[in-house]
Formats: C-alpha cells, structure tokens, sequence
C-alpha cells in the first residue's frame, strides 16, 4: 500500500509510527521481515501494542491479525496488553532458581501487591518472568526497563524499588 493510500483512510497507527514502520520497510525490502519491527516501534509510542494496531500493522506489511498475534505471542518482549510504567524481567533460569528465584520473587510480588504477569495498583510496575538474561554470573536476577540488577535479595531488591520512586509496602 503506498504512503498515499494508507493516509486517506482511517487508521489506528499514528503518523509518527506509520512513517517509522514504512523506514523499516524500505530498510528491510520485504515487508514480512519488520513484523516485529513494528510491533516494537507501537510500542515504544504506546507502552503495548493494541489489537486495533495489529490489523493495521498487518495491512501495511500484508500479514493477517492471527500470523502477528502468533509472532507477537512467541516474542514475550512484546506486551499486548497495557503494563506498567517499569516492567521488571524476574530471570527464572536453572542458575537463578539454585540461587534464590523463590525467595526473590516471592518477595517481589509481596512488595508490589502482584502476581506474575501483574501490574502494582500504582500502575509503576510490571512483573514479568523471562525465561534467560544471560546473567547467571550475578544469579539471581531482573532488568527493570533494560537495566540490569544482580545478586538480589530483599534489601537489595528495596534499594532498587526505591531508585524508581517505589513507596509500596
């Protein structure tokens, strides 16, 4: 679809992520390859990428709502529904549960009021588990918005909270 066509009609993408998912197109040269591209550039705008951008991301790149929903499923740093303001990645690898995930996350989700996949009532946080983060070395371990934290424990998972305003329990 030219840059001509999509704007005459009504879309749920902005202009700013229309035009930065038609530079990956050009980029790329096929458009199935910025699949996650740009399911990564909604998101950056947006926090999470909606069902509504999924069709119109689809339509761009010609690609069906349910080939994205199945790549956007298998990638797990994309969120399709909102999250919080951080989103804390809880390493549960081999390494970080000899080293103390039980304890790490049972307390995490004890200060933030949350389940796994939940999000505080403050909206700040997200709590995430991820499968690896290549940290074994400083087991266990999180990021929190691409930072990472290792060697956790309680008063140390509190000095970290603290650094993004964290006033929770």
């Amino acid at each position: 679809m030219s840059s001509q066509m999509w704007t005459d009609r009504e879309t749920m993408l902005s202009d700013a992520e229309r035009r930065e998912i038609e530079t990956e197109i050009e980029e790329y040269g096929q458009k199935h390859s910025v699949c996650i591209e740009a399911m990564k550039i909604v998101q950056r705008h947006r926090g999470w990428v909606p069902d509504e951008t999924i069709k119109d991301i689809g339509e761009m790149i010609g690609m069906t709502t349910a080939e994205l929903d199945a790549v956007a499923t298998f990638y797990s740093l994309i969120f399709r529904k909102p999250v919080g303001e951080h989103v804390i990645l809880i390493c549960d690898s081999v390494s970080c549960w000899i080293m103390g995930y039980e304890k790490v996350v049972a307390y995490l989700k004890t200060k933030l009021g949350v389940e796994l996949g939940g999000t505080s009532s403050d909206g700040k946080f997200t709590l995430l588990p991820v499968a690896c983060i290549g940290a074994c070395h400083s087991a266990p371990a999180m990021i929190i918005d691409k930072k990472l934290y290792g060697n956790l424990d309680e008063q140390r998972i509190d000095e970290i909270l603290a650094e993004y305003g964290s006033r929770l329990r």
